[in-house]
Formats: structure tokens, C-alpha cells, sequence
């Protein structure tokens, strides 16, 4: 259903109002302008009006930062299984149903290899619409198998952030996924290959404590939420008000968390900038 409908004086009172097809007008949430959709394509999906950067799942990140068509998905056909035989209020095995026919994603991170102006990289990007984001023993193998293309490859990987942190009907075996990909990211650095980590709306978690702030270079979108506990569970166990901006990404900067906050529109051009810097002549 459409969220609004035009009507004018030139209309027949008595015809029957159109609506408009779903999805082709977008309301922004943090300034409530009504964005057409093509525009907000334009706008790398940030409002034009306010700079309001809108979730984007790896599709989307796709079409944004790499050269058109040069993306080649791999490891689609990992999929999270059930050792633990996980039920709380339903079956993990029911969550992950349900995920797949919502998403139509194998799991909550897409990795491949494309080309960035033509220079070959190695690139990961979480999609928090499936469970969250959520880190499970896929993520954690995908990020993995994703590092050692970069090292066969010589090319530097990206990745994207996403999440909620590690995936709780997984347990113990999610965490193991901290360790896991902070491994790979050291065979990584001995190969002399940078490691560029892109944080967004929201990284937390067990994500926040591994990969995602293991970059050589930290770059955080506008006004992303970034921490491991979120601000009201820090609230209620200090019992102190923090604060302001508190966990943000403009916060994070001042403190010296990450390198850069870079504009969505802007970061493919500052990836490329800072690729050809730290590989020099190499290719």
C-alpha cells in the first residue's frame, strides 16, 4: 500500500483515486522529506536533503563501490547448519527459513571478488536484514575464504559491516568466529595486503570486537551506531547518563576509534585513493 494520495481539482471527484506503485516514494526518517526513488538512487540512497544515510544491504553497496558488472559472488552455497539443535521461542532451523524467503540470501554476508577502477579486490558486505546481521559459523567462513582469494589474488580486501553482533542460536561456536577472522586478517597483513574495514548503521557486538575494528583503515559511514554494548545496556549497568552522540560515528572519530567518516557518495572515490596509496605500483 502506498503511504500517500494525490489528488487534485483537475481529477474527476468521482474517479477512483490511483496509488502509487510501492517502493517508488521514500519518506526520510530523520527529516521526513519525500524522496522519489530514482533520486535517492542517485544519492547513493542518502536523503539529499538532510544526508540521512538509509540501511543498504550488499546489492546495493555493489552497485555503489565496484565497477558495473564486474562483481563475481562466491561461496552462495555455504549454508549455516544446526549442530546445536538450537530452539527458544521457535527453531533456529525456522529462523533461518524464514530469512531465506524474506531476503532471498544465503546467509547475513555476501563476499566475492570485483574490480574497484579496474584494480582487482577482495569483497565482503554484511546484510542486516537477514537475522540481524547476525555473526554465525557462515560469516565467519565466508570472511575467511574471502581473505585467503585476497592473498592468492595479491588484492586488497574490502569489507562492510553490518550487524547486531554474534548470532546467540549459534553460541560458543559464533564466538570461535572472533578468533577465526582475526586470524586470517593477520596472514593478511604478513602477505603486506591492506585490509580496508567500512563500519555502518549498526556494527555491535562481537562484530564490533573482531573484524569489523581491525582495519588498516577504519572507515565509518555519517552518524553510524558503532560499540559492542548498546548505549542503554551501558546506561543501565553505570547508571550514568552518557554522552552525547555517544557511540556514534562522529564520536568515534574524535576519540580515535576510526580513520575517516566518509560520505557514501564519496567512498568509492576515497576507497580507490586509498588502495593506490597503500599498494603503490603494485597490481
Amino acid at each position: 500500500m502506498a503511504w500517500f494520495l494525490r489528488k487534485s481539482k483537475n481529477i474527476n471527484e468521482s474517479s477512483t483515486h490511483r496509488e502509487m506503485p510501492d517502493g517508488l516514494w521514500t519518506k526520510c526518517t530523520e527529516c521526513s522529506t519525500i524522496i522519489y526513488r530514482k533520486e535517492l538512487e542517485e544519492h547513493a540512497f542518502t536523503c539529499p536533503k538532510c544526508d540521512h544515510h538509509f540501511r543498504i544491504g550488499s546489492n546495493k553497496y555493489v552497485d555503489v563501490l565496484l565497477d558495473k558488472g564486474s562483481f563475481n559472488e562466491m561461496d552462495a552455497d555455504v549454508r549455516s547448519a544446526d549442530p546445536l539443535k538450537f530452539v527458544d521461542t521457535r527453531p533456529y532451523t525456522a529462523r533461518l527459513k524464514e530469512a531465506y524467503s524474506r531476503t532471498s540470501l544465503p546467509d547475513a554476508v555476501t563476499t566475492g571478488m570485483g574490480t574497484l577502477n579496474g584494480r582487482s579486490v577482495a569483497f565482503g558486505c554484511m546484510n542486516f536484514g537477514f537475522i540481524g546481521g547476525s555473526m554465525g559459523s557462515v560469516v565467519g567462513e565466508k570472511f575467511v575464504r574471502a581473505g585467503r582469494r585476497a592473498i592468492e589474488t595479491s588484492s586488497p580486501f574490502i569489507f562492510i559491516s553490518a550487524s547486531g553482533g554474534a548470532r546467540m542460536q549459534e553460541a560458543a561456536l559464533s564466538l570461535m568466529q572472533l578468533a577465526k577472522t582475526s586470524a586470517i586478517l593477520t596472514e593478511l597483513a604478513d602477505a603486506r595486503l591492506p585490509y580496508i574495514s567500512i563500519v555502518t548503521d549498526p556494527t555491535t557486538g562481537g562484530v564490533s570486537a573482531s573484524f569489523a575494528m581491525l582495519g588498516d583503515v577504519i572507515i565509518a559511514e555519517p552518524k553510524a551506531l558503532i560499540g559492542f554494548a548498546g548505549p542503554r545496556v551501558i546506561e543501565q549497568t553505570i547508571r550514568k547518563k552518557l554522552p552525547e552522540g555517544f557511540q556514534r560515528s562522529e564520536f568515534l572519530l574524535e576519540h580515535g576509534f576510526v580513520d575517516r567518516i566518509v560520505h557514501r557518495k564519496e567512498l568509492r572515490q576515497e576507497l580507490s585513493a586509498i588502495i593506490e596509496l597503500l599498494m603503490g605500483g603494485r597490481r
